[in-house]
């Protein structure tokens, strides 16, 4: 079984064009985006639970006796149940316009504007606002703090 993993799942839905936010945007949808990527927290710790619990078992259920059998199916049931909670959540997530970047940290990413082009309006789970953002390609550890964002072009 593969690792635990703190990347998003991928949606089944097809992709919608990319929403722009300013950063007044941005912060305006957090107390929905908050509750939404507790959840995601949560679900990715239940999916962490449930192939954790898996692996304690081992092996396939044809392979296990009879009495572990029953206990496998039960985990493998409960983590398909979890996996797809968490892609729902994703979804419902992608539905407000952002991107999820880590399930574990609770960390996403608007799209928004610097200087006429576009760049990644960062919020972490636990920060009251958006107040940072990074290149498209220079990931959290490129963030900048939001005052040096030139919105206007």
């Amino acid at each position: 079984m593969a690792g635990p993993q703190s990347s998003p799942p991928k949606s089944g839905r097809p992709s919608r064009p990319k929403r722009r936010f300013t950063v007044a945007q941005a912060n305006s949808t957090l107390p929905l985006v908050k509750r939404i990527v507790r959840d995601i927290v949560k679900a990715h710790a239940d999916v962490l639970r449930c192939q954790a619990e898996l692996e304690r078992l081992g092996g396939k259920a044809n392979q296990l006796k009879a009495q572990h059998a029953k206990a496998h199916q039960v985990a493998q049931d409960q983590l398909g149940s979890s996996v797809d909670h968490l892609e729902d959540l994703v979804d419902e997530l992608t539905e407000v316009g952002c991107e999820l970047k880590d399930c574990k940290a609770g960390l996403i990413d608007f799209t928004g504007r610097h200087q006429g082009r576009d760049v990644c309006l960062c919020w972490k789970l636990g920060e009251e606002r958006v107040g940072y953002w990074h290149e498209l390609d220079a990931g959290f550890a490129g963030r900048q703090p939001i005052a040096t964002l030139r919105e206007t072009e």
